[in-house]
């Protein structure tokens, strides 16, 4: 519990500075140019310096957490609060900022959700604007006289614990506990949450801070990368220089984490690097001008003070040094067989595990949203396929789909596959993100139903008809379908040879191309789609179809049908039956539904993947 709850409080500051990133590299770089000591000085262009860290980055934070709680209104009325909050401080108030914004943001939520129906026909325009004018105004006067002095004197405490700590020479004795986090993926909850705001602070003061090194040094990573390279046994050691190079050039700390958790005591090594780093840059004052994200070296470099490059490339080195020493015995006693790819997949568990946790699992859910890419294939099935799972229980909970940067605010949990994490926590901060491997069969998904299965077990109602799961999709599954041209027995190929998955989904885009349904541009936007992530979803069956973007293209709803009896490789999947997929509104959600249910039967999905017969799939499908 307590280690949920720290990681969700990690998330919440993280989320609030991950989106601003960029802003806080333009003023470090606009700090390390142009101020007295930079690298360009120049007095007029060093004015941007105070007012980007004083107003525009505190806003931003401010205006982000807003949003996560408020949308759109939430951002707005953040502002405003967040503006008294850095009128009543002398202190740069990005933690001010990060309590105000979300506070705000909760509050005009609250306010309009008690006021939700009772307004007037005619008067939205008019309540919506004055309740962020005089609610704004309140939380700016709360802001200046409260939390301002407040953040001021808790800064005030915080500063002087950090320079007490510095003085004692304690700093390096952090490395303890940043690299095993890093590891348990809290790395940009430290990096962002904790350390670029104090970061900042420093620099404001100083021109630099060392904060900004203590979680994104490369150093350590690449230590132990390089001993993997130099003494492990085995194939292991052949993936060592390509980690290397995305580890320290492209600042991708995860990496290595595979790496360590193949033999955890590995840890060590990463920890005695940092600790190295660490005393080296407290013996040279070094530090850097804003956060180096990512953490590669090219980032480090940018974001070095003027004549402290070499400095900084020497502490970087001298951790991956110490890393290296540490790691090299470790290595050597590995067996050959030490598996890789099994840490691999000990990772991706640990890091689904870990996003799962950063969101509020809901007790009282109405609404379930499966979101994909375009939100038009796979998420249809997928919604499909867990509504009718779900129907008997009797909760009375919707069931949609719909794509992931259009979730609807109501909506208790999402359900995406891992790769759109980042994307469905920004557009549904609020929500339960279920992030599952395919749509059609995934353990997090039979979870999810297991306790919405204790919980009609534990209802009253259960048993109420009334309760009964209803689909908002027209027409609804159990109606007959009108397929009204959106399959045709022509548009179903069956037999056809075993190809790569890219020719397979090129051949679907042609056919829906030649049937009069898209535009030739369509089918690149397929590949596209391909290439953000599988559309493989469960069950030997694949639905490619285009990006989000790519709308225009579709002329009018259609589907296509290919079959591969012996197989096409998705990953170290294999589908059998490949169906392209254009969409215009909803018009093809009902063959989806009709698709999702029949391959449900072994016995249908058996003869599907190997019969001659086109009539048969068009009669089962539509």
């Amino acid at each position: 519990m307590l280690k949920a709850n720290v990681q969700k409080f990690g998330k919440s500051l993280s989320s609030m500075i991950m989106p601003n990133i960029g802003a806080f590299i333009a003023w470090g770089i606009i700090t390390a140019l142009f101020i007295e000591v930079g690298w360009l000085p120049n007095e007029r262009l060093a004015t941007m310096v105070g007012p980007m860290i004083t107003y525009l980055l505190p806003l931003l934070i401010g205006i982000t957490g807003g949003k996560m709680l408020g949308g759109p209104r939430g951002g707005v009325i953040a502002a405003v609060a967040t503006t008294g909050v850095i009128a009543g401080s002398d202190v740069v108030m990005f933690i001010g900022a990060m309590m105000m914004g979300p506070f705000a943001g909760w509050v005009i939520k609250k306010f309009d959700d008690s006021v939700d129906g009772k307004i007037p026909a005619g008067f939205e325009m008019l309540v919506n604007n004055f309740s962020i004018g005089i609610i704004g105004v309140l939380l700016a006067v709360f802001g200046f006289y409260a939390i301002g002095p407040f953040i001021e004197t808790l800064t005030g405490f915080l500063t002087v614990g950090v320079d007490m700590i510095m003085a004692m020479g304690l700093l390096p004795l952090t490395a303890i506990f940043i690299e095993p986090a890093k590891v348990l993926f809290l790395n940009n909850a430290m990096n962002h949450g904790i350390f670029s705001p104090i970061g900042a602070e420093q620099a404001m003061e100083t021109g630099r801070s060392i904060m900004y090194m203590l979680e994104a040094n490369p150093g350590p990573g690449l230590g132990v990368l390089a001993a993997y390279w130099a003494f492990a046994k085995g194939t292991i050691r052949d993936t060592a220089p390509g980690a290397i190079i995305i580890h320290f050039f492209g600042g991708i700390h995860e990496i290595y984490f595979p790496y360590i958790l193949m033999k955890p005591v590995l840890i060590v090594a990463p920890i005695a690097g940092s600790m190295a780093s660490i005393f080296f840059f407290t013996l040279t004052d070094a530090g850097l001008v804003g956060p180096a994200s990512p953490g590669s070296i090219i980032a480090f470099l940018a974001m070095a003070p003027r004549g402290d490059a070499f400095t900084i490339l020497i502490g970087v080195m001298i951790g991956a040094a110490v890393s290296f020493l540490v790691a090299a015995p470790i290595i050597k006693g590995m067996p050959e067989d030490s598996n890789l790819d099994e840490a691999k997949e000990k990772m991706k568990d640990m890091k689904s595990t870990t996003a799962t946790q950063n969101s509020v699992q809901k007790t009282d859910i109405k609404k379930i949203i499966f979101a994909c890419d375009a939100g038009m294939g796979s998420s249809a099935m997928g919604a499909t396929k867990f509504r009718n799972r779900i129907k008997d229980l009797g909760l009375g909970i919707e069931v949609k789909n719909t794509s992931v940067d259009n979730v609807p605010s109501d909506a208790d949990v999402v359900i995406c596959q891992i790769i759109l994490s980042e994307r469905v926590q920004k557009s549904a901060p609020n929500s339960e993100h279920i992030f599952i491997e395919n749509f059609l069969g995934d353990k997090n998904l039979d979870s999810l139903f297991e306790r919405l299965q204790n919980k009609s077990k534990n209802t009253e109602s259960a048993s109420d008809t009334s309760t009964q799961v209803v689909s908002k999709e027209e027409p609804a599954v159990e109606k007959p379908s009108e397929n009204n041209g959106i399959l045709t027995e022509a548009n179903i190929l069956v037999g056809l040879p075993s190809v790569s998955k890219e020719e397979a989904i090129k051949k679907a885009g042609e056919l829906l191309h030649s049937g009069g349904y898209v535009n030739e541009g369509y089918i690149g936007a397929m590949l596209r789609r391909e290439e953000l992530t599988t559309t493989y979803i469960g069950l030997n069956l694949a639905i490619p179809h285009g990006t989000s973007d790519a709308k225009d293209e579709v002329l009018k709803s259609g589907i296509v049908v290919l079959q591969y009896p012996e197989g096409i490789k998705f990953g170290d999947d294999i589908a059998n039956l490949v169906i392209g997929i254009a969409g215009v509104g909803n018009e093809h959600l009902d063959i989806l539904a009709k698709i999702s249910i029949s391959v449900e039967d072994e016995e249908v999905l058996q003869k599907l993947k190997t019969t001659t017969d086109k009539d048969f799939i068009f009669k089962t499908f539509s």
